[in-house]
């Protein structure tokens, strides 16, 4: 068959890349043509079709309410299929699990159309399931469970078969943040049903919206390389690099969209006063530039990266501290400034964290004083010296919202 037809079955032929890539895309919107005018009749002679469970699972993520009710009506052959074929709907999750890790494993070495569409049959699949489930009466608790845990098992396995392709990438990066976010986005919201906060409206990139662009940006990268880089032995496949970055950005968020709004729900959500906060945080942003400053004219000085960060935090701190003397609690409304031991205090743990952490950064190969600064005070800075600033160093008394969760887990406003 390859001496028949090498442009088709040739691995590193461009256009048979570009035929395994689209002849899936051109069958599935075949049958989306074929589904939209059938659609179209059906509404014009019935009403608009509406999905009575896509209506339940809430207004969150990117796609439309139209257009998830489009998917289900595209979907009722699938399952209608299924369920005259008696087929159990545990099979169909396990057969979903399957199908993914067959895509890590495509992936990983180097077939992103197969192991794109893979994927996306197998997240079709895990609407299938559910939905065959709940027509022929076989929900259980014992389903649900394995779907949720097989479900996490299958977008990891795709991951990790992404970061195995490019291990020696930078794009390993956030393929790792990609497979940590993706697991980090169902979680918060299974931690916040299970304390009674609806969570299903929260968040623009929940898992629908994962596979499409996981699966469609790996299923369609070869194209791009065939155009790009048509004699490439290992493409880059640029649009699944894409796919990869937005993944790790936008799950991070999402699963912080959904700690915020959880946090919101359960508890009375402290607010600092306006004005003294926002001289705060201008303080803070001074104080951080005085010490970059400092900071990186020791390091070129020749002086050890320990001691230009010491140095670096010392002037900082003391930016800080004459601000906040004579500035930042002087607001309306304040009472006091915070004790001068408190800032010490802050200084001194600020200062032991920054130095250790470009120590640390400076131990990976090709990194910079200058990186390993920027890096660590991103970190130091959101984990420890903003919230500091928050409920230790402000100084005035803060204005509580009363909570919209359960009464147990409510913050009591004086």
């Amino acid at each position: 068959m390859t001496t028949m037809m090498p442009w088709l079955f040739d691995p590193d032929d461009p256009s048979a890349r570009i035929v395994r890539s689209l002849a899936p895309a051109v069958l599935a919107l075949g049958y989306a043509a074929l589904g939209l005018a059938a659609w179209a009749i059906r509404s014009r002679r019935s009403g608009p079709f509406r999905d009575e469970e896509m209506d339940h699972r809430g207004t969150g993520g990117l796609t439309t309410a139209g257009l998830r009710h489009f998917f289900a009506w595209l979907m009722r052959p699938v399952w209608s299929l299924a369920v005259v074929a008696q087929v159990p709907p545990n099979a169909i999750t396990t057969l979903s699990l399957g199908l993914s890790v067959g895509a890590g494993v495509a992936l990983s070495s180097g077939h992103f159309a197969l192991g794109g569409w893979l994927f996306v049959t197998a997240g079709s699949l895990d609407f299938v399931d559910g939905r065959v489930a709940r027509v022929t009466g076989r929900v259980t608790r014992t389903g649900a469970v394995l779907d949720s845990v097989l479900d996490r098992y299958a977008e990891a396995a795709v991951l990790v078969g992404l970061a195995w392709y490019y291990r020696s990438s930078w794009v390993l990066v956030p393929a790792l943040l990609a497979v940590i976010g993706s697991q980090m986005v169902p979680y918060v919201r299974a931690k916040g049903e299970a304390l009674g906060a609806s969570m299903k409206s929260v968040g623009f990139m929940q898992r629908p919206e994962r596979i499409a662009v996981l699966g469609l940006g790996t299923a369609f990268a070869p194209v791009v390389e065939a155009v790009l880089d048509p004699m490439g032995r290992h493409p880059a496949h640029r649009l699944a690099m894409a796919a990869l970055v937005l993944i790790a950005l936008t799950s991070h968020a999402t699963a912080l969209q959904r700690l915020q709004a959880l946090v919101r729900s359960l508890s009375g959500t402290v607010l600092p006063a306006r004005t003294t906060f926002l001289r705060a945080l201008f303080t803070s942003a001074l104080a951080t530039s005085v010490d970059f400053v400092v900071a990186n004219l020791a390091d070129r000085g020749d002086a050890p990266a320990t001691l230009a960060t010491v140095a670096g935090c010392a002037a900082g701190g003391l930016v800080a501290w004459m601000l906040c003397r004579v500035w930042t609690f002087a607001a309306t409304g304040a009472t006091s400034m915070p004790p001068l031991w408190r800032f010490a205090f802050v200084w001194a743990s600020s200062t032991a964290l920054n130095t250790g952490g470009v120590w640390v950064g400076l131990c990976v190969p090709g990194m910079s004083f200058l990186g390993s600064w920027l890096l660590t005070r991103a970190v130091v800075y959101t984990t420890w010296n903003y919230p500091l600033m928050w409920d230790y160093i402000q100084g005035e008394p803060t204005q509580c919202l009363p909570g919209s969760g359960p009464e147990s887990m409510r913050s009591t406003c004086p």
